[in-house]
């Protein structure tokens, strides 16, 4: 998916490093500079002339960062104090051509000679960079213990130090930052929920690498962002309700219609024609009054669903919001899975009930979008130790049945059928509510019923539905966030 931004490894990046450096006559130690100058614009809105500024640098290229850093932020004026740990007797040669170019660089040799953190207002980690693929020991464990007992505001350089950029780290020895500015892309790491402790909140800082040479290389890492507004299509002065396509919502049973109301009105909000949806006989006069403009249908039993109307006239199909877990609900969604040629989303208690049935799974049609959560993911393929194994789990599901997971998360991960996985950057915490999930069925449902690839359409309603929840959480605020308000801020491609 080259229209997306890839997510490189760390030996990609050097790569990319390299390519930039041949291909504009730079030297390393250039870039390098360039690289301190974004960091250090990138933290301007975080530090202040009257604040002590405590950089601690390492032995290598991170550590160079950190002593450039040190020295621009002097020469304009703040109040800085260096640092560089003696974690061995070799610099690498950009490190020790900027630290030749400082003076007054304090070194720590062992634990006596820590910085005093209690005097200072701002800590800058510079100790290891993306590089990193050991845990962190001897004397430098020590310094990043000491930082993170101060508790004070700390800025990373490129990533907190300890954290591997490719995987999992296996140690707890990780600087716990508040602002990590990452360079050119954000690490694969950061979108581990085990990695959120040292991660408050992170930045992406351009440094000028080539971004063609960068989307020429190969990677299963997309990074699903603001890019993506582009490929909503525009409607036509000419046309009706017609040309956005019919959606059939399947949802609801007593107790949960209201699961039923928030998928049609969001599958609605998301420009569809038309929109019938199906519902148990309890459901209909909640419909009806709640969403005039949809079409209800019932069925024959009062309080859920036991099988599927005609399905020929709709262009896509949403089920599993609310339905239950019937056995005559499961029936029907058996039924369902051999007859439909039009594109599904499958979700919540569908999904609940195709965990429970090998069988059933086989049935998934080919590009179906499912949207679990992850505790539905657990039912789905089973538990994981880590959010590692958690990621592979759902790229081998994906691909065996030949479709679309998408994981609701806090950085929610799509994976398409090849496996490659799009990580997106919208939405908040204050979306972590009931009936979110609903919103998200109707959304993608309308969008396939209007015709989009079924790829397209989970990747475009991911990201519209999390910056709808951004757009209602500068009004309602995170906290007294609700599924209605994420609807009612719905924009698709405005």
């Amino acid at each position: 998916m080259k229209h997306l931004k890839q997510i490189l490894t760390s030996e990609q990046t050097r790569e990319a490093d390299k390519q930039v450096i041949d291909s504009q006559s730079i030297s390393s130690l250039e870039l390098m500079e360039r690289a301190s100058t974004v960091f250090i614009d990138s933290i301007k809105d975080e530090i202040s002339k009257s604040d002590k500024i405590c950089i601690c640098c390492g032995t290598g290229n991170n550590g160079g960062d950190g002593l450039a850093v040190s020295r621009i932020l002097q020469s304009e004026g703040y109040q800085v104090a260096t640092f560089l740990i003696k974690i061995n007797d070799n610099l690498s040669k950009d490190c020790q051509a900027n630290f030749d170019r400082l003076e007054n660089v304090k070194i720590i040799n062992s634990k006596e000679d820590l910085p005093h953190f209690a005097e200072i207002d701002i800590i800058i980690d510079a100790i290891f960079g993306s590089g990193l693929t050991r845990p962190i020991e001897g004397l430098a464990a020590e310094v990043v213990q000491a930082i993170n007992f101060s508790k004070k505001k700390v800025l990373s350089i490129d990533v907190p130090s300890g954290m591997y950029a490719d995987k999992l780290s296996d140690s707890e020895i990780i600087v716990k930052s508040y602002l990590t500015v990452s360079f050119q892309r954000p690490k694969l790491s950061f979108f581990f929920p085990e990695n959120s402790i040292y991660l408050n909140k992170w930045m992406v800082a351009d440094i000028g690498l080539d971004e063609n040479y960068i989307q020429s290389l190969s990677s299963s890492y997309f990074l699903l962002d603001k890019s993506i507004e582009n490929w909503a299509k525009s409607r036509q002065r000419f046309s009706h309700k017609g040309t956005y396509g019919h959606a059939l919502i399947i949802a609801g049973s007593y107790g949960k219609m209201g699961a039923a109301v928030l998928a049609s009105k969001a599958c609605l909000r998301s420009g569809v024609g038309l929109i019938s949806t199906y519902v148990p006989k309890v459901g209909y006069n909640i419909m009806q009054t709640s969403i005039p403009e949809a079409m209800c249908l019932t069925d024959e039993c009062e309080h859920f669903i036991t099988r599927i109307p005609s399905i020929s006239i709709y262009n896509a199909i949403g089920i599993g919001p609310g339905i239950g877990q019937n056995p005559e609900s499961k029936e029907a969604l058996e039924l369902l899975l051999k007859n439909a040629n039009q594109p599904l989303v499958i979700d919540a208690d569908a999904i609940n009930i195709l965990a429970g049935d090998e069988k059933l799974k086989k049935l998934i049609p080919d590009n179906s979008v499912l949207t679990p959560h992850p505790k539905e993911l657990e039912r789905l393929v089973g538990s994981w130790k880590n959010s590692e194994e958690r990621l592979q789990k759902q790229i081998e599901f994906a691909k065996k049945h030949t479709c679309i997971v998408v994981l609701k998360d806090a950085y929610t991960s799509i994976c398409d059928t090849n496996g490659n996985i799009y990580f997106n950057t919208s939405g908040n915490a204050g979306m972590a509510t009931g009936g979110s999930g609903d919103v998200l069925t109707g959304i993608i449902t309308g969008l396939l019923a209007q015709s989009y690839d079924p790829l397209f359409a989970a990747l475009i309603g991911v990201y519209f539905h999390g910056k709808a929840g951004d757009d209602a959480a500068k009004i309602k605020g995170q906290n007294a966030l609700i599924a209605s308000d994420i609807i009612e801020h719905l924009r698709i491609g405005e």
